[in-house]
């Protein structure tokens, strides 16, 4: 079945870690075909190259009347006029910013169904429901919380699951735990390890992942058993030889704490830690001055809770070639472990470390 055409809202914030919806779609995989990109700051560039000099084909362009008129009836163009407009940012809170309010309204109007992971829904804003009334658009909040009835309740059942799970977790949001995962359940397929993703956001879902759930958008006393749930109909239904978790936020983040539940409520029993040595505060605390711990007292949180830190991964975000690479020996001496570039160096290194895991007595 062909998948559906759409284009991205990142407005005036594509170079931004706050993008990392649209870096995920247009990195892939992605549950539709990007036709291109929304953000005036860098119209006129390819997105891929933009990310990580990888030419896409994927035009970033001013606004969502350009893109309408690049595929408007009559035109040459290569791909049909687009079936969904998503919104590619994830804002601190979650909120809608204003910047995109003029493209989902043009979107919408055009017949445009619109796509969104904030957590303000689009539906029940009034302006952007009408639009999408006259134009005949519909309106997908991915994110809309479930009714508690709907929800489950952890039971215990994981405790017996066999498949080994690990946990990507991260020093801070928006760090790169997607795109590390993402990356290194393919590099295992790839090695023959058959290996399942459950992602625990919007962002997950919009590129496909076949188990997860919403965790910033589920009540605390169902996190765990919502984890449970999914960890137990991947392991059920796809018999994978190991399941990674998508990490959310970290241990020591003031505005989102989250890591627990992936150990101890999922059995998690190994960590791949991902690190921006170049991040002196939190993500979109730099104001307040809330500093990031150090990766060591990261790796001991996780020791506490009953898990192993196998490796490390880094976003050298910020710092030059020659910064990062003596960062990484730093990290390297500090933690005694791996520390492993994904993005630079790729995952070859990290899914030996990981293949061995699994089939390690630890792992089993």
């Amino acid at each position: 079945m062909e998948r559906e055409t759409a284009v991205v809202l990142a407005n005036d914030a594509f170079t931004t870690p706050s993008a990392k919806t649209a870096h995920g779609l247009v990195r892939g995989p992605s549950r539709y075909d990007v036709l291109a990109v929304v953000d005036a700051s860098v119209a006129g560039s390819d997105a891929g190259e933009l990310l990580d000099g990888r030419h896409r084909a994927v035009p970033v362009v001013a606004s969502m009347q350009d893109v309408l008129r690049l595929w408007e009836p009559g035109r040459d163009a290569s791909h049909s006029r687009p079936h969904r407009c998503v919104v590619g940012i994830a804002p601190s809170g979650g909120h809608l910013p204003a910047t995109l309010r003029r493209d989902l309204i043009t979107a919408a109007e055009a017949g445009v169904g619109l796509v969104s992971g904030l957590h303000t829904s689009l539906a029940h804003d009034a302006e952007i429901a009408a639009a999408a009334k006259r134009g005949g658009a519909e309106i997908l909040d991915v994110r809309r919380p479930a009714k508690p009835e709907r929800l489950a309740h952890w039971s215990g059942e994981i405790v017996r699951v066999r498949t080994p799970r690990i946990a990507v977790l991260g020093t801070d949001c928006c760090i790169g735990k997607r795109t590390t995962a993402t990356w290194l359940v393919q590099g295992l397929c790839d090695a023959g390890v058959r290996t399942e993703l459950v992602s625990t956001g919007q962002t997950g879902w919009l590129q496909g992942a076949s188990y997860g759930f919403f965790l910033d958008a589920t009540p605390n006393d169902f996190v765990s058993g919502e984890l449970e749930r999914v960890v137990l109909a991947c392991s059920r239904e796809a018999e994978p030889d190991l399941i990674v978790l998508e990490g959310q936020s970290s241990f020591f983040n003031p505005s989102g704490p989250c890591g627990a539940e992936f150990i101890l409520s999922a059995g998690a029993r190994a960590v791949i830690l991902q690190e921006a040595p170049g991040r002196v505060f939190h993500d979109d605390l730099e104001d307040a001055e809330v500093q990031i711990a150090p990766a060591e007292k990261h790796v001991a949180m996780a020791e506490l809770l009953g898990a192993r830190v196998i490796a490390c991964t880094m976003n050298g975000e910020g710092l030059s070639e020659a910064e990062a690479l003596a960062a990484c020996e730093s990290l390297q001496r500090t933690l005694g472990l791996p520390v492993i570039r994904p993005r630079e160096q790729g995952v070859g290194t990290l899914v030996e470390i990981v293949r061995q895991y699994v089939v390690s007595d630890t792992g089993r």
